[in-house]
């Protein structure tokens, strides 16, 4: 018989991790009702006016604009709610940093194969999408969902790279190549800081089209490019450059494919020229951190072989590619705790 001989235990914490799926299915139904969009600009809404612009009776509006607000998404202004900072900054449509992309990705892809993780584990194969059937995860078959994706992509990447052009001094180069570059956030956002900095984005040619239109509307059209391409079947990577980066781009893949992509980098390096691998990455150990580890599992439901590696793993690859002065560059964002970096000698 189990006796309980700690008398601060509690199951709270199994209960919040229980209950988790309530607090973004909340969320998602209101970026799906855009909600935040109508409320933008320092408007409020009582819960009669919400019901009656929403098509929603009258409980269901009060729990939702409550449940928002207890989520941190609206405030209580007199007897009407509003956005708090965070959802007019974010989540309020055709605003520069955009989040909703990635909440309705989720809601509408992620979610459902989630359900099937149990599958992905015995079967160790993809939920979101079938193998048998598709290529790649990337395929452009459906092209609200991929909009959906990028989208959700460009907001991740704008901030992870704003936070690795604090830690890591482009200024020393003067052209990056990003591979699988997606919509150009890390070469707009970096670019942006760095004068000296020009940039090529290195993708698959339904996504090239995407990243000229950011980069178009950044204004950096002089400065950053597109190459069309496809990094796994390509003999080599575009050449001539000084920087190259694989942001978000290894966890995608198994081992064996990363090293190789480590390999090529390398080889298509200028003299000097450093390789960045942009990652939530695990401890040695292992153990964490949670965001790293559950980055991990969705890998099951959306790759053949991708996974969540450690530091140590990335080190030993780039030693074993031929890098030296290898070294790692720790952040906080929403893309990755770091980075590893390694110099072609």
């Amino acid at each position: 018989m189990t006796t309980l001989n700690d008398s601060t235990l509690t199951p709270m914490p199994l209960l919040q991790l229980s209950s988790g799926f309530s607090s973004f299915k909340t969320f998602a139904a209101a970026v799906e009702l855009s909600l935040f969009t109508r409320l933008a600009d320092g408007r409020t809404m009582s819960v009669p006016e919400a019901a009656a612009e929403f098509g929603l009776p009258h409980r269901p509006a009060d729990l939702l604009l409550t449940a928002c607000a207890s989520l941190g998404l609206l405030e209580k202004r007199g007897d009407g709610y509003g956005n708090t900072a965070l959802a007019e900054t974010f989540l309020v449509e055709g605003r520069p940093y955009y989040f909703g992309g990635l909440v309705r990705f989720y809601d509408k892809r992620e979610y459902p194969a989630w359900d099937r993780v149990l599958d992905a584990l015995r079967t160790d194969k993809p939920t979101a999408w079938n193998p048998e059937v598709q290529d790649s995860p990337f395929v452009a078959e459906d092209s609200q969902m991929l909009q959906l994706f990028w989208d959700a992509m460009h907001c991740i990447s704008t901030f992870t790279a704003r936070a690795l052009g604090e830690v890591y001094d482009f200024g020393r180069h003067s052209r990056l190549l990003d591979v699988g570059g997606g919509s150009g956030a890390f070469p707009i956002e970096l670019c942006r800081h760095y004068a000296n900095l020009s940039a090529t984005v290195y993708d698959l040619p339904h996504v090239c089209p995407i990243a000229d239109s950011k980069i178009a509307d950044a204004g950096l059209s002089g400065r950053i490019t597109t190459v069309s391409g496809d990094f796994l079947r390509d003999a080599a990577l575009p050449a001539g450059y000084d920087v190259i980066l694989y942001s978000m781009i290894m966890h995608d893949w198994g081992e064996d494919t990363d090293r190789e992509l480590l390999a090529r980098a390398h080889a298509a390096l200028t003299p000097g020229g450093v390789v960045i691998i942009s990652e939530l990455m695990l401890n040695a150990e292992r153990t964490g951190p949670a965001e790293a580890a559950l980055m991990g599992m969705n890998m099951l439901i959306e790759t053949t072989a991708g996974k969540n590696y450690s530091e140590t793993e990335y080190t030993m690859w780039l030693r074993d590619a031929g890098f030296s002065d290898i070294r790692t560059l720790p952040f906080v964002a929403a893309g990755a705790n770091g980075v590893v970096i390694g110099v072609k000698d």
